[in-house]
């Protein structure tokens, strides 16, 4: 019987790790999900992330999830994200402002955390392992380690820095696509595994600023986003939000003709 590819996959609870997430086991994959508590505001994507895993479980599909408690790191860290004193900024996802949930250095964290378990997973079971990431072209304008160029460079390091590393194989399947084209490919990959669309995406938050219940108001630059992917892609949000979809659509919108007229006054000028 022919070994299962192991991939190695850093979830969130949002949007995007999860579409990665069932895009390796319709590859058929086995995969390790590595999650973490870093002290991250929008806490509620990692309760969103288990129900997802619940329901994967519920359908016959079975994945090694872990969620590593870094809270600590919320107090040491200066970003809109962790500061429960800092409110998230609203606004269109590239606007400059949006900087501010920026978590200094969390990708080459994490990214050290899951390569070095990668690895671990690689030389232990003797198989090729996945380091799988969803970054996206989406994040490339504000987050610095989101870019072809810190992967490249983060990776080569890792290479360098471990023996067997040609066991591990660096995967971003979402680089050059946007949120739109994520969904697209996650809805493939959950008809080839028998799962329903809403019920996945309904389990996760991509919002940085939910209420208790989870629900956004649709204003923060990581809800625009996902909002207009949802509407380029032709399909409501199955997440609940504070409005109803139709008016979270039109405010995402507004937002983005705004910041579109703002760049284009910007560059005249």
């Amino acid at each position: 019987m022919t070994k299962k590819r192991r991939a190695v996959v850093c979830l969130s609870g949002g949007m995007d790790s999860t579409a990665l997430l069932v895009r390796l086991l319709a590859e058929g994959k086995k995969v390790y999900g590595l999650s973490f508590d870093y002290g991250q505001k929008h806490r509620i994507e990692l309760a969103r992330l288990k129900q997802n895993v619940n329901y994967l479980r519920d359908n016959g599909i079975e994945i090694d999830s872990q969620i590593l408690d870094m809270s600590k790191l919320g107090s040491l860290f200066h970003s809109a994200l962790t500061d429960a004193n800092w409110t998230v900024p609203t606004g269109h996802y590239e606007q400059e402002n949006m900087k501010q949930t920026v978590v200094p250095n969390r990708n080459a964290i994490f990214s050290s955390i899951a390569y070095g378990y990668a690895l671990s997973i690689a030389i232990q079971e003797d198989s090729e392992v996945d380091f799988s990431l969803g970054v996206h072209s989406g994040d490339h304008a504000i987050y610095p380690d989101c870019r072809p160029d810190f992967y490249e460079a983060i990776f080569s390091a890792f290479s360098i820095g471990n023996w067997d590393s040609e066991k591990v194989f660096l995967n971003l399947p979402y680089l050059n696509m946007d949120k739109a084209d994520i969904l697209e490919d996650a809805g493939h990959s959950i008809e080839k595994l028998g799962l329903d669309f809403d019920t996945v995406f309904r389990n996760t938050c991509t919002s940085y600023q939910p209420d208790k219940a989870g629900r956004s108001h649709g204003l923060t630059g990581s809800d625009v986003e996902r909002i207009l992917a949802f509407q380029k892609y032709g399909r409501p949000d199955p997440v609940e939000y504070r409005s109803p979809w139709e008016d979270v659509v039109r405010q995402a919108q507004r937002l983005e003709r705004q910041f579109k007229q703002d760049s284009s006054a910007g560059f005249d000028a």
